[in-house]
């Protein structure tokens, strides 16, 4: 399938009433009539090609640009539908909405998906590790005004799993709670920052409403979101899933030089769940947002600069300098 074949036709426009259904659809703004908007879209996303300063541009789900191709969108997309339709209904519908509210309704989509076919199947075909990697923790130190917050599950590349979920929860409820906090230093031990939720434990929760009620108690963004301004972050090697998820809230974010970014969640048959839907739009706008969980490709810290994902790259001093 290519580019070409799925093209929205101009002269018939989209109001959002045909039945048709398709994967995604393309818009090439280089052909589309400068006044011709696209007051309502379908279901499904519908991404552009070509100048994003067209008139039209600014309401379609994304923009191809580099790294991303149109292909890889394609391939992705077509491998999980419904995911990737609820993934744009969502984004089209968080703009301009309270944090709170709109970590819930993330949540609740989440929790739709769940219980999907296209999320059985990728749990289906998942080959479980023979030797668990021990339960993670979160250290926690206060100093004066600034709260230090330690990823430290080195043997998982810092898989973020329930135990840290809960801990980085308190953390981020103590600030909120404390106005005497007035910075938090996220960190991550060893060569990688985070490659995201533990996948050992998706699907141990299997009925979505349950699921939903949880996150609602312990998702560490509902409490982050209050006083996300004060989050200082740094990060190293790999930022996946969760880890950027949580990331993208901060006041302020660095990376290394070597750091890369992704959203792989889309391939699970699912959307990103820790706040991504909320935090990565914060940073990078909507359209950006949804080229990297549609597409699920990795981007590298200039792109993530270029891009404003990331504040600023900072490398540590070479030892003994």
């Amino acid at each position: 399938m290519q580019p070409k074949d799925l093209l929205i036709d101009p002269s018939q426009g989209w109001l959002g009433a045909s039945d048709s259904w398709q994967p995604l659809g393309f818009v090439d703004l280089e052909a589309w009539p400068h006044d011709t908007q696209l007051d309502a879209l379908p279901p499904f996303p519908v991404i552009g090609l070509g100048d994003p300063a067209h008139p039209a541009a600014a309401a379609l789900d994304a923009i191809v640009e580099p790294p991303i191709s149109a292909d890889a969108l394609i391939r992705q997309i077509t491998r999980a539908p419904n995911a990737a339709a609820v993934t744009v209904q969502l984004l089209r519908s968080l703009v301009g909405l309270p944090s709170e509210r709109a970590l819930q309704l993330e949540s609740i989509c989440y929790g739709l998906l769940q219980g999907s076919a296209e999320h059985a199947a990728w749990l289906a075909a998942r080959v479980p590790v023979q030797h668990p990697v021990p339960a993670g923790r979160v250290i926690i130190e206060r100093h004066d005004s600034v709260l230090h917050v330690m990823l430290e599950r080195e043997q998982a590349r810092n898989a973020i799993d329930r135990p840290m979920r809960d801990q980085l929860f308190e953390a981020f409820t103590l600030a909120a709670l404390d106005s005497d906090v007035r910075s938090i230093k996220l960190r991550a031990a060893g060569p990688v920052f985070s490659i995201g939720g533990d996948l050992e434990e998706f699907g141990t929760t299997r009925d979505p409403a349950t699921a939903h009620l949880i996150r609602g108690r312990t998702l560490p963004a509902l409490a982050l979101a209050p006083r996300a301004e004060i989050l200082d972050v740094h990060v190293q090697g790999a930022c996946v899933g969760a880890g950027v998820e949580i990331a993208a809230f901060a006041g302020r974010l660095t990376a290394t030089s070597d750091a890369w970014f992704q959203l792989p969640e889309l391939a699970m048959g699912l959307i990103p769940g820790a706040g991504g839907c909320v935090s990565l739009p914060g940073r990078i706008g909507r359209q950006r947002a949804g080229l990297m969980i549609l597409s699920g490709r990795r981007i590298n810290a200039t792109t993530a600069s270029r891009w404003g994902l990331i504040d600023a790259i900072e490398d540590p001093p070479p030892q003994g300098a």
